[in-house]
C-alpha cells in the first residue's frame, strides 16, 4: 500500500544511490544435476573405454589345438618382464568370421564396433615353447605366409591399463567424496539446500546496507494507530539514550495482532525502512524441521547472528507455527520438538541485555492459541492490533492502489470505500486489479465506475458465469428467492439498504446474489440479529409461498440464520430461558466436552428452533403483506437481470425507514463514526456474526 512519493520522508544519500542503481541481470544459475550426471557417466564409460581391446583370457592349449593349426592367427606380440610373459593373439579378419570366434569379433567396450585386437591373450607359456610350438604347426607352411612373432620388453597395454584405470577411478571417486563434503558442510561448491552439517543454522534473510529494505511508513495507509505504536520502536533504535536517560528501557518485543491481508508484514517492512538497522526475516516454520534439536538450534543461532549485527530488527512471520501453547492437546507419543523450539526462543528472549539492541517483531493472525510466556511483558512488551480498515481507512488504501491505475473522471474512492465494508488491505489490492484487468477485457481507454462494481461483485460472489445453462423454471425460483430477500430488506427498519440485486449465476453454485449497503457498527441490538435473520429467511420464505415448495438455494441463507440464533443463544445471553449465560470459547478449550450439562444442551437447542420458528412465522407475514410487490420484484428481475436501488424505488416506493449509512454521513462532512475510549472492544461480537449476505 504505497502512498503519494512527494510524502516520502528523504533517505539519507548514501542509502539512495544503492535504492536508485540498477543491479545487473543475475546469469542462470548452474544446474547441479548436469554435474551429477556428468559424474556417474565418467564412472561407466572411463573402466569401459580403458578395458576395450585387451583381448579374452585364454590357455596355451587352446590356442594351439583351436588358432594356430587351423591357421587363423594373423600375429603374435608377446611381452616378456622378468619371468611373466604376456602374449597377444591377433585373429586374421577372415576367420573373424567363424563361429567360434564369434564373443571375440565384436568390441563390447565400444558400442559393438569390429575388435581390432588383440582378440586375446595368454600368459601360461615360455617364449620358448610358444617359437617351438610354431614351429611344428608351420613346417609345411611358406615363409611368407607364416605368423610373425614379435617379443617386446615389459607389457605396456596389459600392465599399465589397469594401473591407469585404477589411478583415474582413485580420482575420480575421490573428487565426487569431496565436492559431497563440501555441500555438506556449506563451502564453495553448494548452496544452502541440502547442507547437512548446516541444517541447525538459521535461515533467515538479512537486510542490510547491500540489500536495504525500501518500504518507508509514507507506503503504508490506513493503519495510522498501528504506525504510531511501532514508530515509537524506530526511534528507540535511532535514539536510545532519549529513553534511557530517563530511566526507560528498550522493549525487547512487538508483537503484530491481525486479520489476514490486513499489512502485518507490510509494516514490518516499514520499520525496517525507517530503522536503517540490519533487519533478519524469517517465517516461523523456518525453524521446523524433522531432525530433533534442529529448531531450538536454529534460535540460538539467530540470535548470535542478531548479537553480532545489534542493533538490529529480527521480524518473525506466522510466529503461531513454534509458538502455540504448551500442553493442549498433546497427542501421546507425539513429537515434542515444537516445544522444545518454543523453550529455546523464550530463553533467548529473555536472555539479552537491555542495552543490546535487540527487538522483535513477530505477526499472527491466531493470537488466541500463543502460549502465554510468549505474550508475558518482557519478551513482547506490546501487542499492536491491525485491524480492518474503516471507512477512512479504506478510503486512504483505494487512493494508494488506484494511483498506478488510468481512471476516468466519475470514479470516487468514497463511494468504493462505502461499499467494500470489511474488506482488507489486500482485498482493495485485489478489486482495484480487477477493475483493470475487466475494463482491459472490454478495450476501454480508462477504468471507470462500473468496472469497480463488477471487480467488487467478482471479489464478494464470484466469477460471473452468464453462459451457465439453467432451465426456465428454476430461473423463476431463482428470481422469486432474491426478490423475497429484497421485499424483506426494504421493509425492515434495522437491516441495511439494498444495492443491488441480481440473478446471474456467480462462484461455484451461487444462482443469485444481492449486495447491501452495510453500516460501520461495532454493536449489534437483539432487534437488529433479529432483522438479519428475517433478511435472511425472506428467499426461503418466497419459494414456499410462491410455488408450494422449497429448493436447495437457500443453504447458505439457512447457515447464517443457525449461525446468529446459536450466537444469540449459547454466546451473548439473549434469550430469557438460557439467561445471561454465554460459552464463548474462542480458543477451542472445549472441543471435546462441552461447558454445561445435556439438559442445558437440550434447552438451547429447544431455544434456537423456537427463535428460528418465530423468524420464519415474520418472514411469512412479511412477505404475504407485500405480496404485489414480489411479484413486481420478481418479474423485473426475469426481465433485466440486474435491479439497483432506483429501480426498487420505482416499484415499491420509497423506504419508510430513514436509515442513514455511515457513507451518507461521510460524504455531508457528518461524523460517520465516534471514539469513545470507554466503549465496549469490538471483539465482543464474533466476526462470524457479521459475515456479508451472498
Amino acid at each position: 500500500m504505497k502512498d503519494n512519493k512527494d510524502n516520502k520522508s528523504e533517505s539519507p544519500k548514501p542509502i539512495r544511490k544503492i535504492l536508485n542503481k540498477k543491479t545487473p541481470p543475475k546469469p542462470p544459475k548452474f544446474n547441479i544435476m548436469w554435474l551429477y550426471g556428468i559424474v556417474i557417466l565418467a564412472f561407466l564409460l572411463v573402466p569401459t573405454l580403458l578395458s576395450g581391446g585387451s583381448g579374452k583370457n585364454i590357455n596355451f592349449q587352446d590356442f594351439e589345438a583351436n588358432m594356430l593349426r587351423p591357421h587363423d592367427v594373423e600375429k603374435l606380440i608377446v611381452y616378456k618382464s622378468g619371468d611373466l610373459v604376456v602374449a597377444e593373439v591377433y585373429i586374421k579378419k577372415d576367420s573373424l568370421k567363424k563361429a567360434r570366434y564369434a564373443d571375440a569379433g565384436k568390441d563390447q567396450h565400444l558400442f559393438n564396433a569390429t575388435n581390432a585386437g588383440p582378440q586375446y591373450t595368454f600368459t601360461d607359456a615360455s617364449y620358448e615353447s610358444i617359437k617351438q610350438s610354431l614351429a611344428i604347426a608351420e613346417k609345411d607352411v611358406p615363409d611368407n605366409q607364416k605368423v610373425p612373432i614379435e617379443l617386446q620388453q615389459g607389457h605396456e597395454s596389459f600392465l599399465s591399463n589397469w594401473l591407469v584405470q585404477g589411478i583415474i577411478m582413485v580420482i575420480l571417486f575421490a573428487g565426487v567424496w569431496i565436492f559431497i563434503m563440501r555441500r555438506m558442510s556449506g563451502g564453495s561448491g553448494g548452496g544452502p539446500g541440502g547442507q547437512i552439517f548446516n541444517i541447525g543454522k538459521s535461515k533467515a534473510t538479512l537486510f542490510d546496507k547491500e540489500a536495504q529494505v525500501t518500504v518507508t511508513f509514507n507506503d503504508v495507509a490506513g493503519l495510522e494507530e498501528a504506525k504510531q505504536e511501532v514508530m515509537e520502536i524506530v526511534d528507540f533504535l535511532k535514539n536510545p539514550k532519549k529513553y534511557t536517560n530517563l530511566g526507560g528501557k528498550i522493549p525487547k518485543g512487538a508483537l503484530l495482532v491481525g486479520s489476514p491481508g490486513t499489512g502485518k508484514t507490510l509494516l514490518a517492512k516499514a520499520v525496517a525502512g525507517e530503522a536503517h538497522v540490519p533487519f533478519f526475516s524469517l517465517s516461523g516454520s523456518d525453524f521446523v524441521e524433522m531432525f530433533v534439536g534442529v529448531g531450538a538450534s536454529r534460535v540460538r543461532d539467530l540470535f548470535r547472528q542478531a548479537k553480532d549485527k545489534a542493533p538490529c530488527i529480527i521480524f518473525i512471520d506466522e510466529i503461531d507455527a513454534i509458538g502455540r501453547a504448551r500442553g493442549k492437546n498433546n497427542i501421546v507419543g507425539g513429537n515434542d520438538e515444537r516445544e522444545n523450539t518454543l523453550n529455546q526462543l523464550l530463553v533467548e528472549m529473555d536472555g539479552f541485555g537491555t542495552d543490546s539492541g535487540i527487538i522483535i517483531l513477530a505477526a499472527t493472525n491466531r493470537p488466541d492459541v500463543l502460549d502465554s510466556a510468549l505474550l508475558r511483558p518482557g519478551r513482547f512488551d506490546r501487542q499492536v492490533s491491525i485491524d480492518k480498515p474503516d471507512l477512512i481507512g479504506r478510503e486512504q488504501i483505494f487512493k494508494v492502489h488506484l494511483k498506478p491505475i488510468k481512471l476516468s473522471d466519475g470514479v470516487d474512492a468514497k463511494k468504493l470505500s462505502a461499499q467494500t465494508p470489511g474488506f482488507a488491505g489486500a482485498e482493495i489490492a485485489n478489486v482495484c486489479n480487477e477493475a483493470a484487468l475487466i475494463a482491459a477485457r472490454k478495450n476501454k481507454e480508462s477504468v471507470d465506475m462500473i468496472d469497480f462494481q463488477d471487480a467488487i461483485d467478482r471479489v464478494i460472489g464470484g466469477l460471473e458465469k452468464k453462459n451457465t445453462l439453467i432451465s426456465p423454471e428454476e430461473k423463476r425460483v431463482v428470481a422469486y428467492h432474491e426478490a423475497g430477500h429484497a421485499i424483506a430488506g426494504w421493509f425492515l427498519e434495522h437491516t441495511d439498504p439494498l444495492v443491488k440485486v441480481s440473478i446471474v449465476p456467480r462462484g461455484v453454485a451461487a444462482l443469485g446474489y444481492a449486495q447491501y449497503l452495510p453500516n460501520e457498527r461495532f454493536l449489534v441490538a437483539k432487534e437488529e440479529l433479529i432483522d438479519d435473520m428475517i433478511l435472511s429467511m425472506g428467499g426461503r420464505v418466497a419459494e414456499d409461498i410462491v410455488f408450494g415448495k422449497i429448493t436447495t438455494g437457500a443453504l447458505s441463507d439457512l447457515e447464517r440464520i443457525t449461525r446468529l440464533a446459536y450466537g444469540m443463544v449459547r454466546i451473548y445471553g439473549m434469550n430469557d430461558k438460557v439467561g445471561n449465560l454465554s460459552f464463548y470459547d474462542p480458543q477451542g478449550e472445549n472441543q471435546f466436552s462441552k461447558p454445561y450439562s445435556d439438559a442445558t444442551a437440550e434447552l438451547i437447542d429447544s431455544e434456537v428452533r423456537s427463535l428460528v420458528e418465530l423468524v420464519y412465522a415474520k418472514t411469512k407475514e412479511l412477505i404475504t403483506k407485500h405480496r404485489d410487490g414480489l411479484e413486481k420484484v420478481a418479474l423485473k428481475l426475469l426481465e433485466k437481470e440486474v435491479l439497483f436501488q432506483a429501480d426498487l424505488e420505482d416499484l415499491l416506493g420509497k423506504r419508510p425507514f430513514e436509515n442513514r449509512t455511515a457513507y451518507d454521513k461521510f460524504v455531508n462532512g457528518e461524523p460517520a463514526l465516534t471514539q469513545d475510549n470507554n466503549a465496549i472492544p469490538d471483539n465482543i461480537i464474533n466476526p462470524e456474526l457479521q459475515e456479508p449476505l451472498s
